[in-house]
């Protein structure tokens, strides 16, 4: 037997077991086990959380129309339930509760039966045939790799747009020639290096581009004669993509 103070600690200890945060649901502590949740005709939609050491669970009688997948996975201690009159609707989505019940068929008391569609009407859940859910996994499967394939090639266009953009960009230029510099010395264009600076020479300017270009004229070399100068800029343009304007 149990002394004053025992009584006192094994009271509490049930009230406390018996405060059941599956609100609005019932609890009561059962001697030497867990809880008895009892949420049965409360015109549930959904299942509340439920205390990991439920035992028995009873939610007749209420308006589900599916189990959240993995609901039950937690309950390792769960050994009756009962979820017979509620309006399942066995489609893609019930799926998981089939599943549970066909593994813990000894902690049912009765079977739930589907309320819609018409097809499988007053069928019970556990006669559903694994061909009745082989399009809910084809397409999520199917829908899932179809999506990230979409993705990825839409990332990797985006991409290849954004370097080829950025590539013409530095690659390609206009170089505006005035007639009074017309005289440009043939070895210059075709070797020296041009020289940046921060302001305009008065020789090239490129096009779009606060920068000017500059090349080092040697007075002791013949200028350019005017008739080749066509095939020079033809030249430029084909090898090195250089645009070059006459004003």
């Amino acid at each position: 037997m149990l002394s004053g103070s025992g009584l006192v600690v094994f009271l509490l200890m049930l009230t406390s077991r018996a405060h059941c945060m599956a609100q609005p649901c019932v609890c009561m502590a059962l001697p030497h086990s867990g809880l008895q949740v009892n949420c049965s005709s409360l015109r549930l939609t959904e299942l509340p959380h439920l205390p990991s050491d439920t035992v028995e669970l009873h939610v007749q009688d209420n308006q589900l129309t599916t189990v959240s997948p993995g609901l039950f996975d937690r309950l390792v201690s769960l050994k009756k339930v009962s979820l017979s009159g509620n309006p399942f609707r066995c489609d893609c989505r019930i799926q998981y509760l089939r599943n549970w019940l066909l593994k813990n068929m000894a902690a049912v008391s009765k079977e739930p039966t589907c309320a819609s569609p018409s097809s499988v009407a007053q069928r019970r859940i556990t006669e559903l045939s694994d061909d009745f859910f082989s399009s809910c996994a084809q397409t999520s499967c199917t829908g899932g790799a179809y999506n990230a394939v979409i993705g990825l090639t839409l990332l990797c266009l985006i991409v290849i747009l954004m370097w080829s953009l950025r590539l013409a960009k530095k690659s390609a230029f206009t170089l505006n020639i005035n007639k009074g510099q017309a005289g440009l010395k043939a070895d210059s264009l075709r070797s020296q290096r041009p020289k940046h600076s921060s302001r305009p020479s008065g020789m090239l300017g490129v096009g779009g581009n606060s920068e000017y270009l500059t090349w080092t004229v040697d007075q002791q070399r013949p200028l350019i004669n005017m008739e080749i100068l066509p095939e020079v800029l033809d030249v430029l343009h084909k090898k090195h993509n250089i645009k070059i304007k006459a004003s």
